[in-house]
C-alpha cells in the first residue's frame, strides 16, 4: 500500500478539476464563433461584388459553369466560378476577357 500523508486527500478533487478546466477550454474553443478552423460556407454576392473580375459568361447550372471553368483553365486562362445571387457566373481577369469568350464560344 503506497505511504499517504496529511494533503493526499486533496489529490483527487484538484485532479478532477483540472481535467474539468481543461475539457471547458477545449469546448469553449471546438463551439466557439468567429474563430473556427472549418470554414464557412460560401455566401452568393451581388455579380458587381467581385472587384476587378468580369463576368464572360452565365451557365444555366453550377455543373455546366465548372466544366467551362475547366475548359478555361485547361486553355490556359484564369477562371472563377461564382455562385452569385443572380445565379451562376463565369468570371475572368479583364485581360483575358476577350480570349475567354473566343474559347467560350468554340466551347459551346
Amino acid at each position: 500500500m503506497p505511504a499517504w500523508n496529511a494533503y493526499s486527500f486533496a489529490f483527487g478533487p484538484i485532479f478532477a478539476l483540472l481535467g474539468l478546466v481543461l475539457l471547458i477550454f477545449i469546448l469553449r474553443w471546438a463551439f466557439g464563433r468567429g474563430n473556427s478552423v472549418v470554414a464557412a460556407a460560401p455566401r452568393p454576392g451581388n455579380p458587381a461584388d467581385y472587384g476587378i473580375l468580369v463576368a464572360v459568361a452565365t451557365p444555366s447550372t453550377y455543373i455546366e459553369g465548372e466544366m467551362w471553368r475547366r475548359e478555361l483553365v485547361a486553355a490556359g486562362l484564369r477562371a472563377n466560378l461564382a455562385q452569385t445571387s443572380d445565379g451562376p457566373r463565369l468570371m475572368v481577369w479583364p485581360e483575358d476577357v476577350a480570349d475567354a469568350k473566343r474559347e467560350l464560344a468554340r466551347i459551346k
